[in-house]
């Protein structure tokens, strides 16, 4: 191991760990009871310092925690080696190389895990399709992410799904705040980092107007950018219309758009034929989980020439001549180019995850092999720690208003 790079990843742990107040607040209450002894949990997830803690604090309820990736290029290789340095077994590298990414996890899977912690589904989908002899020793999972639900709810639709998944991204104290407020401040950290660019004045035109999409068009428009949506859901279109946006067709948006960002969890998002339009040295960036949004090898097929300027920062030059500039690769901007999200969001983030696996832990073997919603008691209990965190007391029904509420 790496002394400098231990010493850098325990300083990044430990400032995370002075914000995290929900989750300390919570293993304050909890770790005298053990109430993961016996638990062996393998964590696919971004790895950086934030998620550290919440592999120690794992660890500190009595389950042995493996930690791996969960994007080939948002692994911190010093939180890495110092979490190695700690105690944990961490399976991850930073890497370009996909197929050392797999491999990492499958190291993960030959720990044999029997919860799994997942953020983007990579573990589940590698146990339903490559490894089934494994799914029998699973108890549950949870899943952090809208893509990763996608793909754990079509092996549910399939009749495929081999253990219960408790929704985590689908939880209110997750996907207010994480997706709304983590993913639009974290995006913005990691593109004007990269490019150190001005966003006042600039078209930014945000593809999907999710909860994601929504946090990355408000504060796009705090920072003065002119903001364009592209959707396909009609409602949502709307919905961006009546929040002050423009909304447009995206293949007439990149006529004008200086800075692209998708945000959908699809694929093709931005096509052959979009990439005929753009302007000139348009930015695009991807907030999406993989890195399918913006097709990055089409984009390497059409270019006459690349070379990186900035670090995370690719100039392709058209046959046009145009140069277009592509951020970490396509790949999940906010983490692969930057820090991921802020450390207090992803403390609640992390909060519903850590009572989540209790809940499956605690009733294992009573819970039914669907995607299930987070119990509403994880939520409020979350919520009400926030509010005693930061000092802030709301009122409380009274037995009057809670029976005329319940009347008819």
């Amino acid at each position: 191991m790496n002394s400098e790079l231990i010493e850098s990843g325990i300083k990044k742990i430990r400032w995370a760990m002075k914000y995290m107040d929900v989750l300390y607040t919570l293993k304050k209450e909890l770790e005298n009871k053990k109430p993961l002894k016996g638990a062996r949990i393998a964590m696919s997830i971004h790895l950086e310092a934030k998620t550290a803690n919440l592999a120690l604090v794992l660890r500190d309820m009595g389950a042995e925690v493996i930690s791996t990736g969960c994007n080939p290029l948002s692994t911190q290789d010093d939180v890495a080696q110092a979490l190695s340095s700690m105690g944990i077994k961490v399976f991850a590298k930073r890497t370009h190389d996909e197929k050392e990414y797999f491999e990492n996890l499958h190291q993960t899977l030959d720990q044999h895990p029997n919860l799994i912690l997942d953020d983007g589904a990579d573990l589940t989908t590698i146990l339903h399709t490559q490894r089934t002899n494994q799914l029998k020793e699973i108890m549950g999972a949870c899943e952090e992410t809208t893509t990763g639900l996608k793909r754990m709810r079509s092996l549910e639709k399939s009749g495929k799904l081999s253990y219960p998944v408790i929704a985590v991204n689908d939880a209110q104290m997750k996907h207010l705040f994480d997706n709304r407020y983590g993913t639009g401040q974290s995006t913005w950290d990691a593109i004007m980092r990269n490019t150190n660019l001005l966003v006042a004045g600039k078209n930014v035109l945000v593809c999907g107007y999710g909860w994601c999409g929504r946090g990355i068009a408000m504060r796009a428009k705090g920072l003065g950018a002119n903001v364009i949506i592209s959707e396909v859901d009609p409602i949502k279109a709307i919905e961006a219309a009546m929040d002050g946006f423009k909304v447009m067709n995206s293949l007439e948006a990149v006529k004008i758009a200086d800075i692209i960002i998708t945000a959908t969890g699809n694929k093709d998002v931005i096509t052959e034929e979009h990439f005929k339009f753009m302007k000139n040295r348009v930015i695009l960036a991807n907030a999406g989980h993989f890195n399918v949004e913006i097709p990055f090898d089409l984009l390497e097929k059409l270019a006459k020439s690349k070379k990186e300027v900035r670090d995370n920062v690719v100039e392709y030059e058209m046959e046009n001549n145009k140069k277009f500039y592509l951020l970490a690769e396509g790949r999940l901007v906010n983490l692969a180019a930057g820090d991921g999200h802020p450390v207090e969001i992803m403390d609640m983030s992390f909060s519903i995850q850590l009572l989540s696996l209790i809940y499956l832990w605690q009733n294992k073997g009573k819970l039914q092999n669907s995607v299930l919603k987070v119990p509403s008691e994880i939520d409020l209990k979350v919520a009400e720690v926030k509010l005693k965190t930061l000092g802030i007391t709301i009122d409380r029904l009274s037995e009057d208003q809670i029976k005329y509420l319940n009347s008819f």
